[in-house]
């Protein structure tokens, strides 16, 4: 790898594919590289785990509840978020290309949750995702697409 990378090749893929699966190296940092340079390309990056994603379709574009732990104290209640997606482009500055989803732990999804991520950025192509489906010596991508095969078929622990 350069010293020096200016992240174009991984740009210009991102959007041609509009989902792509990296493998980065363990010991992190090229994350954040790449990040800034989306941001510096015109998208606006938000960050957060699989593991909490839950139903995708639900949580991505549909109003959801959240429920947090109560420890037996206080009554039960139902807090309801917006559509994560459809809130962020509805926020992010008109000139900026579009919204970046980057999926950490991507390793957990089920081949369904990540058909639908593939399914998403066709549907809205204002919307590109980027998910983290293992490690590497190296950093490297591949569209998310040629990666479904590998992840967990679903309903198999």
């Amino acid at each position: 790898m350069p010293l020096v990378t200016t992240g174009n090749g991984f740009i210009r893929d991102l959007e041609k594919s509009g989902a792509l699966g990296i493998y980065a190296p363990l010991e992190g940092g090229f994350e954040g590289r790449y990040q800034r340079r989306l941001r510096a390309a015109g998208y606006f990056s938000f960050s957060f785990s699989a593991r909490s994603l839950g139903d995708p379709a639900a949580y991505l574009k549909g109003v959801h509840g959240i429920r947090p732990p109560h420890l037996g104290k206080k009554e039960i209640r139902v807090y309801y978020r917006p559509p994560i997606v459809d809130y962020y482009l509805e926020t992010i500055n008109p000139q900026s290309k579009g919204l970046v989803l980057w999926l950490i732990d991507g390793a957990v999804l089920s081949r369904q949750e990540g058909e639908y991520l593939v399914t998403l950025t066709q549907q809205d192509p204002r919307v590109k995702i980027v998910v983290e489906v293992g490690g590497d010596r190296f950093f490297r991508w591949t569209p998310l697409k040629d990666v479904l095969p590998g992840l967990m078929s679903a309903g198999t622990p």
